[in-house]
């Protein structure tokens, strides 16, 4: 199981790069490796290049093991996806949805449908499937799998999403946060070669995935991350959390559109007001637009709430001192401007020891970052308590 597990966190190595993570020597993971490719659970998956001897083969978890299913449901998106063991995809649907309007039972009967018709797509059966990973935008108990007392979906609080699953799959079911999700999603990318790093979500809301000595860490009642509820101005608007002046109030993607709804309104930007007029209603991505166009209100929203972000951030990258911090979500469409304001802040209200080498970017993956997470979670969680059988 180690060296299973060792092959689907270092995807594309050798049967050598396998051996030194796990102590063993090279004639001991020469032969275990051998093992596992003749009872079917690894396989060979072509050569490397050369380094001046024999190619090594690239080794990854057996594609005959089964399937994986990942959803990751945010406050406005619904995205499934099948995917292989060493979390190839296969297929994947996104569509929009609103956790604050559509209880579990609507938004996760929809899910289910969707992991029908992709299985079906994909020529896979329900008795293939290996784990299925969840991923919900809100607090998590992860040993129960459940919400508890999300605060922009209170319908969904202790409700059983590995219940609703069960009739339809042996497999088993994780949940977890959506950000976690996301953390779990760049610590695989990355092979677990950067312990200690944060991934923030800002998208209707702001969160905040956790990597610590290379595992995301929860905290003790799954609410570790919940950093929009920081305060960033106690007499600033009331959160629908209750309290004033919480980042996600002030700088989330609802806020950046009330701000270029007012600019608009008030007439500092033809832009985003020709924008307003033609669809009724503006998105972040117009304010995005717009700022790229070198509208000069568009361009102040962003910076300011990037200041905001990184004035939140500043205060966690001098608790955590990570190595990286990595921005997801929504908020990823408007542009650079937003980036740019985000480090400035951190960089300047941080300790110059905590950002000595620290990287603030997007993330890497992207969109995709939910569902390679969730598919990340199903596989890694499937070795741990059940092995490989389906």
């Amino acid at each position: 199981m180690r060296v299973l597990d060792a092959a689907f966190w270092s995807p594309g190595s050798s049967r050598h790069a396998l051996a030194g993570p796990l102590g063993f020597s090279a004639s001991k993971a020469k032969a275990l490796v051998a093992g596992l490719i003749d009872q079917g659970l690894l396989e060979e998956a072509g050569t490397q290049p050369s380094q001046g001897g024999r190619p090594a083969e690239t080794l990854r978890l057996h594609h005959g093991l089964g399937l994986l299913l990942g959803v990751d449901i945010g406050v406005t998106s619904l995205t499934v996806a099948v995917l292989r063991p060493d979390l190839t995809l296969l297929a994947q649907h996104s569509e929009d949805i609103d956790v604050r309007r559509q209880g579990p039972g609507v938004v996760l009967a929809r899910a289910a449908a969707l992991m029908r018709e992709l299985l079906a797509r994909c020529k896979g059966r329900a008795e293939q499937v290996l784990g299925i990973g969840v991923g919900v935008p809100g607090p998590v108990n992860f040993e129960a799998g459940q919400l508890v007392s999300p605060p922009l979906m209170p319908d969904w609080d202790r409700f059983s999403i590995r219940d609703f699953l069960r009739d339809d799959y042996r497999a088993p079911v994780f949940v977890d946060n959506d950000v976690n999700l996301m953390a779990l999603g760049e610590l695989w990318r990355l092979q677990r070669a950067l312990p200690n790093f944060i991934v923030v979500k800002i998208g209707t809301g702001i969160g905040c995935g956790i990597v610590c000595h290379g595992s995301v860490y929860r905290g003790a009642t799954g609410s570790a991350g919940d950093v929009g509820h920081i305060s960033v101005d106690h007499e600033g608007p009331r959160c629908h959390c209750g309290n004033r002046g919480c980042v996600e109030a002030m700088a989330a993607g609802p806020a950046i559109v009330r701000m270029a709804t007012e600019a608009a309104e008030a007439g500092e930007s033809p832009v985003l007001a020709a924008a307003l007029a033609e669809r009724g209603s503006l998105a972040a991505e117009d304010v995005g637009s717009a700022s790229r166009a070198g509208d000069a209100a568009a361009n102040r929203i962003l910076q300011h709430a990037g200041h905001l972000v990184g004035q939140m951030l500043a205060a966690v990258v001098n608790f955590f001192n990570p190595s990286h911090v990595l921005l997801g979500g929504g908020i990823t469409q408007v542009g650079p401007l937003f980036l740019a304001a985000v480090r400035q802040s951190v960089y300047q209200r941080s300790l110059a020891l905590s950002t000595r080498q620290l990287e603030v970017q997007y993330a890497p993956l992207g969109a995709q970052g939910g569902v390679v997470g969730a598919g990340a979670l199903a596989m890694s969680e499937t070795l741990r308590v059940r092995g490989v059988a389906p």
